[in-house]
């Protein structure tokens, strides 16, 4: 490992205050694991952050950058305000000088409102209104008379949501049973629970005997009255309460809730028991009748926001109006920008809780594109996850449009293509964890080549054309596929071995696998679904490997194994468990500090002192992962923990809360944890995503392994490393949305580099240096 340089110069007292201005000064950074590092960050440049996962780049950029920023402009409004905005503490450093006001543009997904959508978070929906409100036929009246979140403008069946819910009545009763033999399966309807005691004690059937047997007048009172006053004649309840039929209630209580907030047991009743379909009467627009009807040059506004983006514009070119002229060229300017940036195959339409993270920051990006701020810190995480090699080019472009403005632009991105073009580069490193935090290297992209850090090494690394591909076991058939792009699609998916999917962004390449792969038996699913994880969550809990630990420490100790859970018995009873107590201080940052009872280590004082071959739960649960598995040589501990230094995760320690962990850090874990499962055919989608130059030729070690071991490893993958490490190629396209959903090719990978015509083809071929001899 190269010695650590030394960070890059300060300016000099004698610099002038024009220079001391044109860096952000960076002195003393602690976050996380960044141990005191000093650097100065060149202002109105492209700054690219590189380091393996874990290294501290986003606790440098985000967690401590522009999470200082936001603070700062937070303290310039009252403290009445700042009551109702989100309180965040300052970030752990000495310094930080001349920053400006930072925009944050992630991969959080957009949020699971069903009322959300491309058109309305981008606001072409909203320009698209206020011209259908001038131009429509009929007329029809203001632009809310268009729009489905509005009354006037919303179908009265669904509401503005497009869709309605039914409940399968199989999944709520059983009819072969009474209700005092719990004939009612809904969570919270158990027999003796308050709820089946208004059923059970309403007066109005028998609640011995079967439903089956039930009246036509007795079935509707259970399942359908609506909400009525009653007399229950319970052991404690009171005599008069309200009553509503099981099917009402359900309806109320728990479908009108945000489906991600409820508890697991429920969520899992809602999505067994509840049907969608699209609304029957307004057919899934969400608009009112005189809102779905009117026309613009022969099109209604629903067909308009129903339109791959790319037609949708070319539509609006032929509308030649003085009227709305302004307002129609805002709107081609934004649909043009989401086209330019890879995302033309969308519709306005599109539910933003459906786009992938790459997608959702992209979408985001577009609203910053036409703004005339300047001076503005622009922070971007991976901007190009998601993205063929065919796009990657006009991503950059994007950045440097954003950096020529005046604008600094901070990117924690890993691909080769956004390093060089950087004007600047921060390569933490060496390590990931407590071997991270450090500054490797400061300055040009050609000193990063010559620095001798793991991603100066790593920058031009290939991966090897693979020639000597497996001999497939089997297949996997799949006919007429239509699901969204897809055009009837007739392919065959080789068994035991390594198959990558490959094409464009938007080209049907997900449709493909999640709707004909997944769910057959056998099958297990790795996607880009986020880890969910709280401050009481950690690898420990995450992965199932504690409830063995605690058996453990149980078994030694002849004691109760809810001892070793600081969320039950054994946790400390002044800081519940956590480690640490928040103290909110109203208008001002909440402060978390060490608990002085168990200091941070969770446990009550008896708790600790059982032991387990000299460790106590405490000492167990700060080993890391790699220590961890020579403490636990056998059993499940053993497997699980082989799992997690399989995905390079050694670093990691037990009890590290989760919403600590980086986003490659999530991936790789959620994929230990899927490849722990009893399968033999792996789903994986873009498992690069995160994931450092050094950490792909791991990642390609791991499937080579799982398929050496017998199974099949099929992956839904941009990086060019991957498809040549592939046995099969299944190249889609050509383009995206409806210009895709077709397979272009299959085979093997030297065969497309030979003779393929696609753009996969063409940045395979340019990758791997040419077509093969």
């Amino acid at each position: 490992m190269p010695s650590e340089p030394e960070n890059t110069p300060f300016p000099t007292p004698e610099a002038t205050q024009a220079d001391s201005h044109s860096v952000i000064e960076v002195r003393g950074a602690r976050e996380n694991n960044l141990a005191g590092i000093s650097l100065d960050i060149p202002k109105r440049r492209l700054t690219v952050f590189t380091g393996v996962s874990g290294s501290g780049k986003s606790s440098l950029v985000f967690g401590t950058i522009a999470a200082e920023s936001r603070r700062l402009i937070n303290e310039t409004y009252t403290a009445f305000l700042q009551s109702f905005m989100p309180s965040t503490g300052r970030p752990d450093v000495d310094v930080l000088n001349n920053l400006s006001a930072a925009i944050i543009v992630d991969q959080e997904r957009m949020g699971a409102n069903s009322r959300s959508t491309v058109g309305t978070f981008t606001d072409a929906y909203t320009m698209l209104r206020i011209v259908f409100s001038r131009l429509s036929t009929p007329y029809v009246g203001t632009s809310s008379a268009f729009s489905f979140n509005a009354a006037e403008g919303m179908c009265a069946r669904c509401e503005g949501m497009g869709e309605i819910s039914d409940v399968d009545l199989d999944e709520l009763l059983d009819v072969e049973l009474s209700l005092n033999e719990g004939a009612v399966k809904a969570p919270g309807f158990q027999v003796g629970s308050w709820y089946w005691q208004v059923l059970a004690h309403s007066g109005l059937y028998d609640p011995d005997r079967k439903l089956k047997e039930y009246s036509e007048q007795e079935w509707y009172d259970l399942v359908h009255k609506p909400l009525t006053k009653i007399k229950v004649d319970a052991p404690g309840s009171p005599s008069n309460v309200s009553y509503e039929g099981l099917l009402v209630k359900v309806r109320r209580v728990y479908l009108a809730k945000d489906r991600e907030k409820m508890q697991p047991q429920l969520r899992a009743f809602v999505d067994r028991a509840v049907v969608y379909a699209a609304c029957p009467e307004c057919g899934g627009s969400r608009l009112s009748e005189a809102a779905r009807t009117a026309t613009v040059a022969g099109r209604t506004i629903a067909e308009c926001s129903g339109m791959q983006l790319t037609d949708l514009a070319d539509f609006l070119r032929d509308i030649d109006d003085p009227s709305v002229a302004p307002l129609l060229a805002n709107l081609r300017g934004t649909l043009e920008s989401l086209v330019e940036i890879g995302l033309g195959y969308l519709s306005l339409d599109r539910p933003a809780g459906t786009l992938s993270g790459g997608e959702a920051q992209r979408v985001k990006m577009v609203r910053h594109l036409g703004s005339s701020l300047t001076d503005v810190t622009y922070v971007f995480d991976e901007p190009t996850a998601g993205l063929h090699p065919h796009d990657i080019a006009r991503m950059i472009e994007l950045l440097r449009r954003l950096r020529d403005k005046g604008n600094t632009v901070l990117v924690v991105e890993h691909k080769p293509e956004v390093i060089a073009a950087a004007d600047h580069v921060v390569d933490l490193g060496p390590g990931a964890g407590t071997d991270g935090g450090r500054l490797c290297y400061a300055g040009d992209v050609e000193g990063l080549r010559a620095s001798e850090t793991l991603t100066g090494r790593h920058l031009g690394y290939r991966a090897r054309l693979r020639t000597d591909v497996r001999r497939p076991t089997g297949q996997l058939e799949i006919r007429g596929a239509r699901l969204h792009n897809l055009k009837d699609v007739d392919v065959d998916v080789p068994l035991g071995v390594l198959t990558v999917v490959t094409g464009v962004a938007g080209s049907g390449k997900s449709s493909l696998i999640h709707g004909s792969v997944a769910g057959r038996e056998g099958v297990v699913v790795a996607d880009q679904s986020p880890i969910r994880g709280s401050r009481r969550s950690n690898p420990a809990t995450y992965t199932g490997l504690l409830a063995p630990i605690r058996t453990a420490f149980a078994k030694a100790n002849g004691v109760p194994a809810s001892l070793f859970s600081a969320n039950s018995e054994g946790a400390c009873g002044n800081c519940n468990g956590l480690g640490l107590v928040y103290t909110d201080l109203a208008m001002m940052a909440g402060v978390a500090t060490v608990c002085e009872e168990c200091e941070g280590r969770r446990f009550t004082p008896e708790v600790l002192t059982y032991t387990l071959r000299g460790r106590n739960i405490s000492e167990v649960l700060e080993m890391s992962v790699g220590e961890a598995g020579a403490f636990f040589t056998s059993g499940q501990p053993r497997t699980l923990l082989r799992r997690l230094d399989d995905v390079g995760l050694s670093y990691l320690r037990l009890g590290q809360p989760l919403n600590t962990l980086s986003g490659g850090e999530r991936q790789r874990l959620k994929l230990a944890i899927s490849m722990a499962e009893d399968s033999a055919t792996y789903v994986l989608d873009e498992p690069t995503t995160g994931l450092h130059l050094a950490d792909v030729e791991q990642l390609l070690a791991l499937l080579d392994r799982l398929v050496d071991d017998g199974n099949s490893v099929l992956v839904i993958e941009h990086h060019q490393a991957v498809m040549a490490h592939a046995d099969h190629l299944i190249d889609l396209g050509p383009g995206g949305g409806h210009d895709g959903g077709r397979v272009l090719f299959t085979g093997p990978p030297a065969e497309l580099v030979a003779h393929g015509d696609s753009p996969t083809a063409r940045h395979l071929r340019e990758y791997a240096g040419g077509r093969p001899a």
